[in-house]
């Protein structure tokens, strides 16, 4: 069974930074990437950014964080983590972890398995 458990939210200020984590059990070593969405109150759920486990150099970002994020993954430890700088109070959201098994639900954006969930509040 997948389990993807997110950390690392909470409150912060406009202009801070934050480091999000997620640990990743049950994947099967064929699985294709991981990757961070969010989810504000009546928004739809957002692409934030994704990194395939086993290829280096794919990272793919949402345009409303491009440039302020930096997505990494640690295959021995089963760990991603999402670093994001200059904070904005429209970057509050849930930000949860999901995995994809296949290239082609990679490519669809149609991920399989997901986690709770962390809250991330970007308040003054």
């Amino acid at each position: 069974q997948v389990e993807l458990l997110e950390s690392g939210g909470g409150l912060v200020q406009p202009g801070d930074s934050l480091r999000l984590s997620c640990v990743a059990s049950g994947l099967s070593t064929h699985s294709y990437a991981i990757a961070w969405f969010r989810q504000a109150p009546a928004k739809e759920r957002e692409f934030v950014a994704s990194i395939p486990w086993r290829t280096d150099g794919m990272e793919s970002y949402g345009n409303s964080v491009q440039g302020r994020a930096t997505i990494s993954r640690d295959l021995d430890k089963r760990t991603m983590i999402l670093e994001m700088n200059n904070l904005k109070t429209e970057d509050t959201a849930v930000y949860l972890c999901a995995a994809v098994d296949s290239f082609s639900d990679y490519l669809a954006m149609d991920y399989n398995h997901w986690g709770q969930g962390t809250q991330v509040t970007v308040s003054s």
